[in-house]
Formats: C-alpha cells, structure tokens, sequence
C-alpha cells in the first residue's frame, strides 16, 4: 500500500522533507458539505480531478495549529501527470514587504506508510493507522 501525500511549497519548506508533507485538505466553505469540501480542495491543491470510488472515512485529527483536518482515504491509481497546483500569496521573508505566489503543494509523491511517518506533519500521523486499519494492504 502506498499513501499519496503533497509536499507543502513556498520557501519555508523547500528544503524540509521531515514534517513537510500533508494530504490535499483545506476548509469547508459555509453551507457545504465537508465531502464536497474535500473534493474541490483536492482539485484546488493538485489540478486533478478526485479519484473515483467509495469513500471511507478516517475520522479527525487536530494539528498543532488548532486546525480540525477530516480526511477520507480512497482505493485508486490516479494519473499524477496532470498536477497543477493552485497558488497563494504571501509575504517573504517576513517584514519584508515582498510578495510571492507560491503553490500550496509543490510536488505530490507515493510513499509507505513508514515512510508517511516521517513525512507527514504531526497532526496528520494518527490517519496513517486509520487508513491501515480501514484498507488492510494486500
């Protein structure tokens, strides 16, 4: 079994690998459904298109930010070919009045669940069990 985790760009995590990767994930806008949410941030965050197939829920976990990330794992081999990550802008470095746009995710990558365990931001690493115990490798 393989995980497909993104990179996070912009310049304070070029050069991290450790604790530098996370799903697709983003907020749920008011009025939509949290499944919807998913769909369209993954499509914002990778320029893909969802994967198709059933969902299986993975729960919550909380990051050290606060923030609450829900995520579903689905069974699939998506053609990564066509990433194109969506863009944000933001002040580097900091106090400095320069602007940059830089990518939400600047590359996307298959690893392990081992592998995840190092990559992944903390607040993610309890979903690597979830999708263990949920979609046993074959």
């Amino acid at each position: 079994m393989e995980l497909l985790l993104g990179h996070m760009g912009g310049p304070f995590w070029l050069s991290r690998r450790a604790a530098a990767w996370s799903a697709p994930k983003g907020g749920v806008e008011p009025g939509e459904r949290p499944e919807a949410a998913a769909e369209r941030e993954y499509r914002e965050e990778t320029g893909l298109e969802p994967p198709q197939g059933p969902r299986v829920p993975l729960g919550d976990a909380v990051q050290r930010s606060g923030k609450t990330v829900r995520l579903w794992a689905v069974e699939a081999d998506p053609d990564l070919a066509g990433f194109r990550p969506c863009t944000f802008s933001m002040e580097w470095p900091r106090g400095s009045g320069r602007i940059l746009d830089v990518p939400e995710l600047d590359r996307l990558a298959w690893v392990t669940p081992a592998e995840a365990e190092t990559l992944l931001v903390a607040g993610q690493r309890p979903f690597i069990a979830r999708v263990l115990e949920a979609l046993p490798p074959r």
